[in-house]
């Protein structure tokens, strides 16, 4: 067995340049979607869980007791350009175009290109909102902030055994 296989680890993805969380917190390209959580800019306690998917390019963005956001009615709202804006400084515009199956040409996948790439297909909204599962994502990475700084893994999943345990 390889030892990637028996450890508990995964091997994380360094960022493609540091960014700052006030304003997108949490940024995920997961469930073939690129979703995460947006912060609102005129209310302290609200959060906007945006998400658009790979390949159609269909959008949801709600706020956190899922309500619609008001700007998103025919097109990106802000949220989802902070989105994108933040996901591609996390995880590079190359990463982020290719996840979404965006075509960039020849130019350089910044944010602009790729959320004007989207937006000239005319996307439309999402049947349904992924806002519950991605905010639950959300609040468990928070729940990290809690735990001192280590080096070796956290036993989130103890009560599983190991795959060669017999029961």
């Amino acid at each position: 067995m390889p030892a990637w296989e028996g450890s508990s680890t995964v091997r994380v993805v360094p960022p493609a340049r540091p960014r700052k969380l006030a304003k997108v917190p949490f940024v995920q390209l997961a469930d073939g979607r690129l979703q995460g959580v947006v912060s609102s800019g005129s209310d302290i306690g609200r959060v906007y869980v945006s998400a658009v998917e790979a390949g159609s390019f269909a959008f949801s963005c709600s706020t956190n007791n899922n309500r619609p956001c008001g700007g998103a009615r025919g097109g990106y709202c802000k949220h989802l350009e902070a989105l994108v804006g933040e996901a591609v400084v996390q995880f590079g515009g190359d990463r982020v175009a290719r996840y979404l199956r965006v075509d960039t040409g020849t130019e350089e996948a910044t944010a602009r290109v790729v959320t004007g790439a989207m937006s000239a297909t005319r996307p439309v909204k999402a049947a349904e909102s992924p806002a519950a599962a991605v905010f639950t994502r959300f609040l468990n990475h928070l729940e990290y902030l809690e735990f001192e700084p280590v080096t070796t893994p956290l036993p989130d999943l103890h009560w599983f055994p190991t795959t060669r345990a017999v029961a």
